[in-house]
């Protein structure tokens, strides 16, 4: 029990984060939990995609450099990332509650976190309590970051038509390409003396996608305080022309 508490803890701390920065108009709470479910059912694609090409990828390309790199950003983050975006597109996105600049963000991170947290239960269910730990402070908010890089883009094609195909590519570009490179250095071969360095390249990349992610919740903090006020402003003078 509390190995599935410890697993199941960070998604829901950040999911909590995300949702009291939405400051100026919060989402209901009914799409935040499906939209979470919706990210719990996204990790089936994936799945089924990653045990389908593996096997026959490596057996194609042998192990090394090469193949990593298209384990990790092809078979990897550009499935996992494409099936959340899915999930994000068809549900949230389409929903009238998705009214404002930030809502991009919190329900991409309801989705990523959906995602991340039943994949977190199966690796800390199976490796333990260190994995667990490790996991809380690198992995499951890895997927948030990735999951905010999204949502900036998507909302952003929300309220931006004239460039709506454009952010939707960036809105899986971004997402891939950090997902891509925090797998890349785990996953490559290690040996007695690269096993830290390499540890070392997936902490980087996981600080640059945090301080990114950070920078675009601020910034979409301030679209949405500016998108509010002018909302008010209408309705006031609506009802005083009435």
């Amino acid at each position: 029990m509390g190995l599935l508490a410890l697993a199941i803890a960070p998604g829901v701390v950040i999911c909590l984060f995300i949702y009291f920065k939405d400051k100026y108009n919060r989402e209901p709470l009914g799409l935040m939990l499906l939209s979470f479910i919706m990210g719990v059912l996204s990790i089936v694609p994936p799945f089924i995609f990653q045990v389908a090409l593996t096997k026959p990828v490596n057996q194609l390309m042998g192990e090394g450099i090469l193949y990593t790199a298209v384990f990790s950003y092809f078979i990897v983050a550009l499935s996992e990332e494409a099936s959340k975006f899915l999930a994000l597109r068809f549900i949230p996105y389409r929903r009238k509650a998705f009214d404002d600049p930030f809502d991009g963000i919190v329900y991409a991170v309801m989705v990523g976190m959906g995602f991340a947290t039943i994949e977190n239960i199966g690796y800390v269910m199976e490796h333990g309590l260190g994995t667990g730990i490790l996991r809380m402070f690198l992995s499951v908010p890895a997927h948030a970051t990735f999951a905010v890089l999204m949502g900036y883009h998507l909302g952003l094609a929300k309220f931006d038509p004239a460039n709506k195909r454009r952010h939707m590519w960036l809105a899986i570009f971004w997402p891939v390409l950090f997902h891509g490179t925090f797998d890349f250095f785990l996953f490559l071969p290690r040996n007695n003396w690269n096993g830290w360095l390499l540890f070392g390249g997936a902490v980087v990349s996981f600080i640059v996608a945090v301080r990114l992610s950070l920078k675009l919740i601020r910034r979409k903090q301030e679209i949405s305080k500016k998108h509010f006020i002018n909302l008010n402003t209408m309705n006031k003078e609506g009802h005083d022309v009435i």
